[in-house]
């Protein structure tokens, strides 16, 4: 019996001397574990598109540039608008003293002006949309430049953009660089 007693008592003394082990296992690996983890979760970066787009000086200088040209364009299509809405009152008031010949070829060439301004506000239109898609595309080249050397310069494996609409639901607030590349890129553009 007495052979039992100290072969129980050696495994248990066996096994409390190996709890403090296990207990230091199990803490190396938690602490490896939350390491790591804090880690990845500051490598997980994001920015704010809208803001940068909005908050980047070259994007208000653009803007002004392209307002001065669309306003004139639509400043001639207006002029001609209102020189053919002054042949047509003019037609108006004339009318009754001309003749049949008269009355056709006028009301012919009031048509042909009507649609020769019609075509020419479609243009000018189209030709606004298109210079606005390449100044907006101008501008995301260079944000888009600027975030991958700011990325290969810090060292971050990869940077999400988030549009405002929802593409990135929840960041803490040291995740994002939105303001960080703002200073930077205009930095850049301005050249300081």
């Amino acid at each position: 019996m007495n052979n039992k007693k100290i072969k129980t008592q050696s495994k248990s003394e066996n096994n409390m001397n190996k709890l403090p082990l296990y207990i230091s296992i199990l803490a190396l690996i938690a602490g490896c574990a939350t390491f790591f983890l804090s880690l990845s979760k500051s490598e997980l970066v994001y920015v704010d598109i809208n803001k940068l787009i909005e908050g980047y000086e070259r994007t208000k200088t653009e803007r002004e540039a392209f307002n001065k040209k669309a306003n004139t364009l639509k400043a001639n299509v207006d002029s001609l608008m209102v020189d053919w809405q002054n042949e047509l009152k003019t037609y108006e008031k004339e009318r009754l003293s001309m003749t049949k010949k008269e009355l056709d070829l006028k009301q012919e060439l009031l048509q042909g002006k009507q649609q020769q301004i019609n075509n020419y506000q479609q243009a000018t239109q189209k030709q606004i949309k298109e210079e606005d898609q390449k100044m907006t595309q101008t501008i995301i080249n260079d944000i888009n430049d600027y975030v991958k050397e700011y990325g290969k310069k810090e060292g971050y494996r990869i940077i999400f953009g988030a549009k405002g609409s929802g593409n990135i639901m929840y960041a803490e607030d040291v995740s994002d660089l939105t303001q960080t590349i703002l200073e930077g890129l205009n930095a850049e553009y301005l050249g300081s």
